[in-house]
């Protein structure tokens, strides 16, 4: 039975979304569960999957689009199926490419070279394969542009118009230079074609044009996000270190029945210690700071064409193993495009963790309207003075930014120093 597909709510605040490419094109085979299209909003980008087996018949807005939740796209149904009833007052919109056509018919590249196959007879192509003739920038003077004998011998009279040592013949061949392109007006020597190949190689480099590529919308709004957090939130930035060993160690002991990762274990205790430093878990609404009695915490989430930062809702009243278990489910979904809107928002503080790749600071960017955000780093073996002995200990800094329009530079550091000993005695605070 024809089915109309809608452009899908992903959450709760999705009133839109860009349709951003299809997967099938249209009149091709699709089966229910296949992605159909892919859809960007102002926070994610996910994938439609089919609903229905059955013909791609009809596609109803082309990519690039932005589409209300709920305006059909496409139409999926039986191949012979009359789908004329689902068309009615739906506006179809055409795709204007007459000119990629005519390009495609003409088969012609813009640097005059064909572009696929090009027409030659046989006895045309033996010849020019034979005295290395490239026929592909010839103009052929046959029936429909077809390249003749005559079209190679001409060619050919061209190159043995010029004149050249048997060296800089040689070597033209060896460099790939063409010695139809030297000018002198004398025989052409070895000397002539070095000059030649260094003047291409120069020649290259002044006219390489730098790779444009254009922003995806998660690019975009993470521009725009990162900018506005900059240019709004008057920032203040710290960085204390902390010994790891015990958390290691407690890391080491639950690994043997759980994985928990230093992210679960510095999220839970964040997460306990943020309830008792409540600036620190706030934002600014006005002339008014929100003051919360709860933490979602947001971990970021890095991607190969961008951040995300989804959402552990009530992080503080959640158990480690459920913490850890979420964070990771979260992670995946991120990965593959299967987050929802509403699991990226609502967040109150925000961690973020480079320490896998070996960063041992950095300065994170506070994620509005958020008040704070901590960076985690990398855990190194370092040398420490501890009654008049040096030890070698795992020290870990943390990097936190806040936002000193609602937190002085004394909170943020009273919590940052509360932190850093909760850390450092993992179990008082966990249990």
């Amino acid at each position: 039975m024809a089915k109309k597909i809608v452009m899908p709510k992903l959450g709760l605040t999705m009133k839109e979304g860009k349709l951003a490419k299809w997967y099938i094109n249209e009149g091709e085979h699709v089966n229910k569960g296949d992605k159909l299209f892919s859809i960007e909003t102002d926070k994610i980008t996910n994938d439609a999957e089919a609903t229905d087996t059955g013909i791609l018949r009809k596609i109803l807005i082309g990519a690039g689009k932005v589409v209300p939740i709920m305006e059909p796209v496409c139409i999926i149904a039986a191949e012979n199926e009359d789908i004329s009833d689902l068309l009615t007052n739906i506006p179809i919109e055409e795709e204007k490419v007459e000119s990629q056509r005519v390009l495609e018919k003409e088969n012609i590249k813009t640097d005059g070279k064909r572009d696929g196959k090009v027409k030659i007879s046989p006895v045309a192509r033996k010849l020019a394969d034979e005295e290395g003739i490239d026929y592909q920038s010839i103009m052929g003077s046959g029936p429909g542009g077809r390249i003749v004998l005559e079209d190679i011998q001409k060619a050919l009279e061209e190159k043995s118009k010029v004149k050249a040592s048997p060296t800089a013949v040689k070597m033209a061949a060896e460099l790939d230079v063409n010695l139809a392109d030297i000018k002198t007006d004398r025989r052409i020597m070895k000397n002539d074609v070095i000059r030649a190949k260094r003047e291409l190689y120069y020649e290259g480099i002044s006219q390489s044009e730098d790779k444009r590529i254009a922003m995806t919308t998660m690019r975009k709004i993470i521009a725009e996000r990162m900018s506005y957090s900059s240019n709004i939130a008057p920032t203040v930035n710290f960085t204390i270190s902390v010994d790891m060993t015990k958390l290691k160690e407690l890391r080491e002991e639950m690994k043997i029945d759980k994985n928990i990762t230093y992210t679960d274990l510095i999220v839970k205790i964040t997460s306990l210690l943020l309830l008792e430093h409540p600036l620190l878990n706030s934002s600014l609404d006005g002339e008014e700071i929100i003051l919360r009695n709860y933490v979602n915490m947001g971990i970021a989430v890095a991607l190969e064409d961008g951040l995300m930062v989804p959402v552990v809702k009530n992080a503080h009243i959640k158990t480690l193993g459920e913490i850890s278990y979420e964070i990771k489910d979260l992670s995946y979904r991120t990965k593959v495009n299967q987050l929802t809107t509403d699991e990226i928002s609502e967040g109150t503080f925000t961690i973020t963790n480079l320490g896998m790749l070996g960063i041992e600071s950095f300065t994170p960017i506070i994620n509005q309207p958020e008040s704070a955000i901590l960076g985690v780093n990398a855990i190194i073996d370092t040398p420490v003075v501890e009654n008049g002995t040096i030890l070698v200990k795992p020290i870990m800094k943390l990097s936190l930014t806040a936002d000193h329009r609602t937190v002085d530079g004394a909170v943020a550091a009273i919590f940052l120093q509360k932190l850093k000993e909760a850390l450092e005695n993992p179990l008082r605070k966990l249990l």
